[in-house]
């Protein structure tokens, strides 16, 4: 990965650590309930009562796991976006599963990617509703 690659994913990850703060504290404002969001350079975790949020960062790949034992493998792309390395092994429920799939859908074995700011406001609104 190039310097220029690394600082990217670098500024992507603060802004991802950016959108959690944001919607959590919207999530909120209407309990008066506070999270905390703590970012490193390789770790972000994001706390609300007992639910909590680990994302570890290496170079684009990121490992995410939960306090219910959920965990998944999400990659970041350049254009600010994250990837479902395998959807059909992760286990986060962002994406429905084949049986609730219409007959005919394809094949969910492609790579799966959202928008980062949507990601950050599912994992905020789960987090703050626990």
């Amino acid at each position: 990965m190039t310097g220029a690659g690394k600082q990217l994913y670098a500024e992507l990850w603060v802004s991802l650590a950016s959108l959690l703060r944001s919607y959590t504290a919207a999530y909120g404002l209407n309990g008066n309930l506070q999270a905390t969001v703590e970012l490193g350079e390789e770790q972000i975790t994001v706390r609300h009562g007992n639910a909590w949020l680990e994302l570890a960062r290496r170079g684009a790949r990121i490992d995410w796991r939960r306090d219910d034992g959920r965990a998944g493998v999400l990659e970041l792309t350049e254009a600010g976006r994250l990837r479902d390395c395998d959807p059909r092994f992760q286990n986060r429920d962002l994406h429905p599963t084949d049986e609730e799939l219409p007959v005919g859908t394809p094949d969910l074995g492609h790579p799966i990617e959202e928008e980062m700011d949507m990601a950050a406001e599912a994992w905020a609104r789960e987090l703050m509703h626990e």
